[in-house]
């Protein structure tokens, strides 16, 4: 639900730049327009509340920050995507071509 909420404020973000923008190509002959002046209020209070949006999301844990992109989900195989390598394994240490450690004598 906070996402669907976050996802609206943007869209009006957006919307109130761009109707600012046809307000002031429209309204630049006349002096005594103000529909540039209260689009862009909405727009700063659309803002504000999304960012408190936000806050409030990272702050009670509905959102998180890091590994929760789609593309850091563990796939089907175990594997992590593109590797081919387990999930969480590390690259060798040593090249494979390198030459094999000498015996202790």
């Amino acid at each position: 639900m906070l996402k669907v909420i976050i996802f609206v404020l943007l869209i009006g973000v957006v919307a109130s730049l761009f109707s600012g923008l046809v307000f002031l190509f429209k309204d630049s002959d006349r002096q005594d327009s103000k529909r540039t002046l209260y689009a862009l209020g909405i727009r700063v209070t659309l803002a504000a509340a999304l960012l408190l949006t936000v806050f409030y999301g990272l702050y009670t844990g509905q959102l998180k920050m890091g590994t929760n992109a789609p593309w850091h989900q563990q796939t089907r195989g175990g594997e992590a995507p593109g590797t081919g390598a387990p999930e969480g394994a590390d690259a060798p240490a040593v090249p494979a071509d390198a030459a094999p450690p000498a015996e202790p004598r």
